[in-house]
């Protein structure tokens, strides 16, 4: 596991260390809006995450305490993961991404989704923060 090198104390800086490469924000994105909690599922997604490239990254948002890796209740061999709360402390920057991207970009979102993003930011970020913390 590659740890992320801080190269400066700026805030932007400090976060792109940890959350600015493209797979971790997806990561993310299939804990919250997917429900995804297993190695499995996330390689399921549209994206194809290479293995090794997913294995470091759940290593690393798991040394960051973003994440909690624990043995699957239905079987040994598996790992659940689930966000910590400074995990979640980052769902309003997911919404952000996909508010920007929906505005400025062709994209493949569900129009409820986008919908209710749209109408009402704040109320959508809390609901999917407690999702997230019940899963």
């Amino acid at each position: 596991m590659k740890e992320p090198k801080q190269r400066s104390a700026c805030p932007i800086s400090t976060s792109l260390d940890v959350l600015g490469d493209k797979w971790t924000l997806l990561i993310l994105r299939d804990m919250v809006f997917a429900g995804k909690s297993t190695y499995g599922q996330f390689l399921q997604s549209a994206e194809k995450i290479a293995t090794n490239v997913l294995a470091d990254r759940l290593a690393v948002l798991e040394s960051q305490g973003i994440l909690t890796k624990e043995v699957a209740a239905d079987k040994k061999s598996k790992f659940t993961y689930r966000l910590t709360e400074k995990g979640l402390d980052i769902v309003p920057i997911i919404v952000s991404h996909i508010l920007w991207g929906a505005r400025h970009y062709t994209t493949d979102i569900d129009p409820g989704l986008l919908d209710e993003l749209r109408t009402g930011k704040d109320a959508a970020v809390e609901k999917y923060q407690q999702l997230a913390r019940n899963a």
